[in-house]
Protein backbone atom coordinates (compact mmCIF):
# COMPACT_ATOMS: atom_id res chain seq x y z
CA UNK A 1 0.00 0.00 0.00
CA UNK A 2 1.28 3.47 -0.79
CA UNK A 3 2.08 6.05 1.83
CA UNK A 4 -0.70 7.52 3.90
CA UNK A 5 -0.32 11.07 5.13
CA UNK A 6 -2.18 13.51 7.35
CA UNK A 7 -2.57 17.14 6.39
CA UNK A 8 -4.59 20.06 7.67
CA UNK A 9 -8.13 20.14 6.32
CA UNK A 10 -8.74 23.03 3.95
CA UNK A 11 -12.12 24.67 3.32
CA UNK A 12 -12.18 22.99 -0.12
CA UNK A 13 -12.02 19.57 1.63
CA UNK A 14 -15.27 20.11 3.54
CA UNK A 15 -17.48 18.58 0.85
CA UNK A 16 -15.50 15.35 1.25
CA UNK A 17 -15.59 15.57 5.06
CA UNK A 18 -19.37 16.03 5.10
CA UNK A 19 -19.92 13.21 2.60
CA UNK A 20 -17.67 10.82 4.57
CA UNK A 21 -19.33 11.77 7.85
CA UNK A 22 -22.80 11.38 6.34
CA UNK A 23 -22.11 7.94 4.87
CA UNK A 24 -24.54 5.43 6.43
CA UNK A 25 -21.70 3.22 7.71
CA UNK A 26 -20.04 6.20 9.41
CA UNK A 27 -23.31 7.62 10.75
CA UNK A 28 -23.85 4.57 12.91
CA UNK A 29 -20.74 5.58 14.89
CA UNK A 30 -20.67 9.40 14.74
CA UNK A 31 -23.19 12.21 14.83
CA UNK A 32 -22.64 14.48 11.81
CA UNK A 33 -21.80 18.12 12.31
CA UNK A 34 -23.06 20.94 10.08
CA UNK A 35 -20.60 22.52 7.65
CA UNK A 36 -20.44 25.67 9.80
CA UNK A 37 -19.15 23.75 12.81
CA UNK A 38 -16.46 22.02 10.75
CA UNK A 39 -15.49 25.36 9.17
CA UNK A 40 -15.22 27.00 12.60
CA UNK A 41 -12.75 24.44 13.95
CA UNK A 42 -10.47 24.80 10.91
CA UNK A 43 -9.16 28.03 12.44
CA UNK A 44 -9.64 27.21 16.14
CA UNK A 45 -6.20 26.73 17.73
CA UNK A 46 -7.57 24.12 20.15
CA UNK A 47 -8.41 21.73 17.29
CA UNK A 48 -6.57 19.89 14.54
CA UNK A 49 -8.93 19.05 11.70
CA UNK A 50 -7.04 16.67 9.41
CA UNK A 51 -7.63 14.76 6.21
CA UNK A 52 -5.98 11.48 5.27
CA UNK A 53 -4.49 11.29 1.80
CA UNK A 54 -3.17 8.37 -0.20
CA UNK A 55 -1.98 8.79 -3.79
CA UNK A 56 -3.46 12.31 -3.87
CA UNK A 57 -6.90 10.95 -2.96
CA UNK A 58 -8.78 11.65 0.28
CA UNK A 59 -9.40 8.39 2.14
CA UNK A 60 -10.47 9.67 5.56
CA UNK A 61 -10.36 12.49 8.06
CA UNK A 62 -9.88 13.05 11.76
CA UNK A 63 -10.38 15.64 14.45
CA UNK A 64 -8.22 16.18 17.52
CA UNK A 65 -9.43 18.48 20.31
CA UNK A 66 -7.78 19.98 23.36
CA UNK A 67 -4.44 20.56 21.66
CA UNK A 68 -3.88 23.70 23.76
CA UNK A 69 -4.93 22.02 27.04
CA UNK A 70 -2.40 22.91 29.73
CA UNK A 71 -2.85 19.40 31.16
CA UNK A 72 -1.56 18.00 27.85
CA UNK A 73 -4.67 15.83 27.39
CA UNK A 74 -5.60 15.57 23.73
CA UNK A 75 -8.89 14.04 22.62
CA UNK A 76 -9.31 12.03 19.47
CA UNK A 77 -12.75 13.40 18.75
CA UNK A 78 -13.33 11.79 15.36
CA UNK A 79 -11.79 9.47 12.85
CA UNK A 80 -13.65 8.42 9.73
CA UNK A 81 -12.11 6.25 7.05
CA UNK A 82 -13.84 6.01 3.69
CA UNK A 83 -11.33 3.47 2.30
CA UNK A 84 -12.57 0.63 4.51
CA UNK A 85 -10.93 -2.77 4.72
CA UNK A 86 -7.59 -1.59 3.36
CA UNK A 87 -5.70 -1.12 6.65
CA UNK A 88 -6.06 2.66 6.43
CA UNK A 89 -7.67 2.94 9.88
CA UNK A 90 -4.81 1.19 11.66
CA UNK A 91 -2.18 3.23 9.83
CA UNK A 92 -4.12 6.45 10.39
CA UNK A 93 -4.38 5.76 14.11
CA UNK A 94 -0.62 5.22 14.33
CA UNK A 95 -0.08 8.56 12.58
CA UNK A 96 -2.50 10.26 14.98
CA UNK A 97 -0.79 8.73 18.04
CA UNK A 98 2.57 9.95 16.73
CA UNK A 99 1.15 13.42 16.04
CA UNK A 100 -0.43 13.69 19.48
CA UNK A 101 2.66 12.66 21.41
CA UNK A 102 5.51 13.86 19.17
CA UNK A 103 4.20 17.11 17.70
CA UNK A 104 1.51 18.20 20.15
CA UNK A 105 3.38 17.07 23.27
CA UNK A 106 0.42 15.19 24.71
CA UNK A 107 0.77 13.36 28.01
CA UNK A 108 -2.58 11.62 27.50
CA UNK A 109 -4.49 10.81 24.33
CA UNK A 110 -8.09 9.86 24.97
CA UNK A 111 -11.27 9.03 23.11
CA UNK A 112 -14.74 7.72 23.62
CA UNK A 113 -16.24 5.01 21.45
CA UNK A 114 -19.71 3.57 21.23
CA UNK A 115 -19.99 0.50 23.41
CA UNK A 116 -21.07 -1.72 20.51
CA UNK A 117 -18.34 -0.55 18.11
CA UNK A 118 -16.29 -3.70 18.69
CA UNK A 119 -14.12 -3.27 15.60
CA UNK A 120 -12.90 0.16 16.72
CA UNK A 121 -12.47 -0.91 20.34
CA UNK A 122 -10.36 -3.89 19.24
CA UNK A 123 -8.19 -1.62 17.10
CA UNK A 124 -7.67 0.87 19.92
CA UNK A 125 -6.72 -1.92 22.35
CA UNK A 126 -4.26 -3.40 19.82
CA UNK A 127 -2.61 0.02 19.54
CA UNK A 128 -2.20 0.29 23.33
CA UNK A 129 -5.29 2.18 24.47
CA UNK A 130 -6.72 1.18 27.84
CA UNK A 131 -10.43 1.04 28.59
CA UNK A 132 -10.99 3.30 31.59
CA UNK A 133 -14.70 2.92 32.06
CA UNK A 134 -18.17 3.24 30.66
CA UNK A 135 -20.14 6.45 30.42
CA UNK A 136 -23.66 5.13 30.87
CA UNK A 137 -26.47 6.51 28.70
CA UNK A 138 -24.07 9.14 27.35
CA UNK A 139 -25.85 9.80 24.04
CA UNK A 140 -29.17 9.34 22.30
CA UNK A 141 -29.40 7.18 19.23
CA UNK A 142 -31.41 8.17 16.17
CA UNK A 143 -34.21 5.94 17.49
CA UNK A 144 -34.29 7.97 20.72
CA UNK A 145 -32.76 5.27 22.93
CA UNK A 146 -29.84 6.03 25.23
CA UNK A 147 -26.56 4.16 24.74
CA UNK A 148 -23.19 3.86 26.45
CA UNK A 149 -19.77 5.17 25.49
CA UNK A 150 -16.50 3.52 26.49
CA UNK A 151 -13.74 5.87 27.60
CA UNK A 152 -10.26 4.82 26.44
CA UNK A 153 -6.84 6.44 26.72
CA UNK A 154 -3.14 6.04 26.23
CA UNK A 155 -0.49 7.78 28.32
CA UNK A 156 2.80 8.84 26.80
CA UNK A 157 4.56 6.25 29.01
CA UNK A 158 2.28 3.49 27.66
CA UNK A 159 2.84 4.31 24.04
CA UNK A 160 4.39 1.46 22.07
CA UNK A 161 7.96 2.53 21.22
CA UNK A 162 7.19 5.73 23.16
Amino acid sequence: MTELRLRATEPTDLDYVLAAEGDPQARQWVTPWPRERHAAVLTDPDYRHLVLERDGRLVGWSLLAGVTDTNRCVELKRIIVSARGEGVGTRAMRLLVDLAFDELGAHRLWLDVKHDNHRARDLYRRLGFVEEGVMRDAFRTESGEYADLVLMSMLETERPDG
